[in-house]
Parts: structure tokens; sequence; C-alpha cells
């Protein structure tokens, strides 16, 4: 694996290593650092930061973390014994300049642009989560629901379309990654 100072976006740290499963695409300008473990056919867009250092990260199947996101985890210490890692299931989206730290995300989650979603949370499957939102330490988020604001808060339940737009949107990652593969698979 490479060392930290390497132009690899992927590096160990005191002894773990990234593990990425088949057809993962990490832009060069990301870091992921540590225990992290990625699942197939998701993409690590540009300028991510996925830091293992103190506890795992675990990202699904075909989920996309785009440009911008920071993710981290909560380390065990004296205030929280066991720590908590960051988690985040299959078919997941997470928008643009998000930050998820310490929580866990479930399967076919929306996580909109600039949400903030904090330690020990837990969101549900089928979540939508509005850009901007605020998803404070231990708040659950239930199965089903849009939730919007600062602190959120459930804005309604989800529509048949927005249960469907999940599929949808994973499915346009994996295609859009393939295509970035392709093209850095270009001499």
């Amino acid at each position: 694996m490479q060392s930290p100072t390497s132009t690899s976006p992927v590096s160990a740290f005191q002894g773990n290593s990234p593990q990425l499963g088949q057809r993962v695409f990490i832009d060069p300008s990301a870091r992921v650092i540590g225990n992290v473990h990625i699942g197939d056919d998701s993409s690590i867009w540009p300028m991510v930061s996925a830091r293992g250092d103190m506890h795992k990260i675990q990202i699904g199947k075909r989920t996309s973390i785009q440009d911008n996101t920071v993710l981290h985890i909560t380390h065990a210490g004296p205030f929280n014994p066991d720590g908590w890692p960051l988690t985040i299931g299959d078919d997941v989206t997470v928008g643009h300049s998000v930050t998820l730290h310490g929580c866990t995300i479930g399967n076919r989650v929306l996580v909109g642009m600039g949400a903030i979603v904090m330690d020990g949370a837990i969101v549900e499957d089928d979540v939508v989560i509005a850009a901007g939102a605020l998803v404070p330490p231990g708040k659950r988020l239930l199965s089903g629901r849009l939730y919007v604001g600062s602190p959120c808060s459930e804005a309604r339940e989800l529509k048949e379309k927005e249960f469907e737009y999940f599929a949808y949107s994973s499915n346009n990652y994996v295609k859009l990654k393939d295509q970035y593969l392709a093209e850095m698979a270009r001499p």
C-alpha cells in the first residue's frame, strides 16, 4: 500500500489499509486513509476525505460519495468508550459537501448537498435528508420519510417516485464511474 506522502488517493495508517471491492472508482484528488472498506461499484468523487484512522468506515455497494464530502468516525475515549464507526449502506447517494461523522446510514438513502449527520445518529433505509439539513447526535431518522431543517425534523412521508429515485440515482452513478474508469484506462 502507498505511503501517505505518495500521489495515490489510497493509503494505509497504522497497519490498516483500505479494502476496495470490485470496480470501485476513487478520484485521484480524493483521500481514502486507513480502515476503510468500500463495496463493489461504489464511487468516491473529487476532494472527498474518508479518514478511517481511529475507527472503521464501511461503505456499501453502488454508493456514490460526491465532491468535497468528509467521512470520519468518532474515536473511542473517556466520553465514548467504544466510539462510533461510520457505516453507509448500499445504493446511497451522498451529495456534494456533506459531512458524515460516526453515524449509521441505511440502504437507499439520499443525503442532500451540505447536510451534516452527527455522531451516533441512525438513518434507517429509504430516507431523504434535504440539502443543508443537520441531523443532531444520536437522532434516529425513520424509514420512508423526508427530513429537512437544522436541526432536522420530519417533513412528510416519501412518495412512490422518490422510492424509485434511489435505484435510479445509484445506477446512474455506477454508469458514470464506469465511464471514468474506462477513460482512465486509456493509454
